[in-house]
């Protein structure tokens, strides 16, 4: 009576998507890939810059010079790398951040999270009905309702005053009030410039990475099939 070879062992569902040739399935592989790689280098910057987000995209012109549409921010938070000075700090110090004394902050405001973030730079600190010279002097000066930062965009010609002396504020929001400690997202560190256009198209970006992606994996696929063909001819 002879042994007969047991046949393999049925593969299991992960080796089975792993090594699946279906179109479907390795553009699915792809994108799980993508995808861990994304949130691998999220954690790291989490870890490394200790707030979130960790990057940010500048969105108009309001900081230019010192800042342009299209760079990526790097952010960590207010404590990290030394602690958040104003300009008013920065000057008494020496401390120069993007061309002029003191940190350029992300704050939330009004600690709305639903507003999207504002990137200026952090002027002065005010205490609660403390009074603040409009920069102008020639305007009522702005009382301060509760203590935080007075911030400004360093364009004077887009930003003439600080955010906080703007009636107008934003719509459906208000005046900006001051920005307290924990509506600070962050301090900037470094921007990389034009970087920042990716997120600011994330849709875009997104489904050409899609397409590049079953391209390739069409090539492979093809290149497979030649090498098998020939194989078989010899």
């Amino acid at each position: 009576m002879s042994d007969k070879p047991s046949p393999p062992p049925e593969p299991g569902l992960i080796d089975s998507f792993r090594e699946s040739g279906h179109p479907l399935v390795s553009i699915a592989r792809d994108v799980l890939w993508a995808v861990a790689v994304v949130a691998v280098i999220a954690l790291v910057l989490f870890l490394v810059s200790g707030t979130w987000p960790a990057v940010v995209a500048i969105e108009s012109e309001s900081m230019v010079p010192n800042m342009n549409v299209g760079d990526l921010v790097f952010v960590a938070a207010p404590d990290r790398f030394g602690p958040l000075q104003t300009r008013e700090d920065g000057q008494a110090s020496g401390y120069l951040k993007y061309n002029d004394y003191g940190d350029v902050v992300i704050y939330r405001p009004n600690g709305v999270d639903a507003v999207h973030p504002i990137i200026h730079r952090a002027m002065m600190w005010v205490w609660e009905g403390e009074t603040v010279r409009n920069p102008d002097g020639l305007t009522p000066g702005y009382t301060a309702p509760h203590e935080g930062y007075i911030t400004w965009g360093d364009n004077r010609i887009t930003n003439p005053y600080p955010d906080q002396f703007s009636i107008a504020g934003i719509p459906g929001l208000g005046r900006i009030e001051p920005v307290r400690e924990k509506w600070v997202v962050g301090k900037a560190l470094f921007a990389i410039p034009l970087v920042g256009y990716l997120p600011l198209h994330l849709i875009e970006v997104a489904v050409v990475i899609v397409v590049l992606m079953i391209l390739w994996d069409i090539v492979v696929e093809r290149r497979k099939s030649g090498q098998k063909s020939g194989k078989k001819s010899k």
